[in-house]
């Protein structure tokens, strides 16, 4: 069976103030918890799910990432991205991330 399951939500921006200084939004913590209740399973290393996401008329793909600390899902923003919509640190993005998944049935 193949799916993605789409979620929207609003989030601000913020640099991570680690070494490259990747520009991140955090899922809703209440939004994590529901898909780590029921994708923890699919997830790779570092708590990671494949996703396309979207910010205005941007699409791309990536990954979210569970962040123990913050107990929540990262998705990166990527320069081009925040380029291109004219994102700055702080704002409230709107964003729609699809997750793509892959569940085989057995008979």
């Amino acid at each position: 069976m193949l799916g993605p399951i789409t979620y929207s939500f609003a989030s601000e921006l913020w640099l991570s103030s680690g070494k490259g200084g990747w520009w991140f939004v955090s899922l809703p913590v209440g939004l994590s918890a529901e898909i780590r209740s029921s994708m923890q399973r699919l997830e790779g290393g570092w708590g990671r799910l494949h996703v396309s996401a979207q910010v205005g008329d941007t699409t791309w793909s990536t990954a979210i990432w569970y962040d123990t600390k913050r107990e929540t899902y990262l998705l990166p923003i990527k320069t081009n991205v925040r380029k291109k919509e004219g994102l700055e640190s702080g704002q409230l993005v709107h964003v729609k991330i699809r997750i793509r998944y892959h569940v085989s049935i057995c008979s």
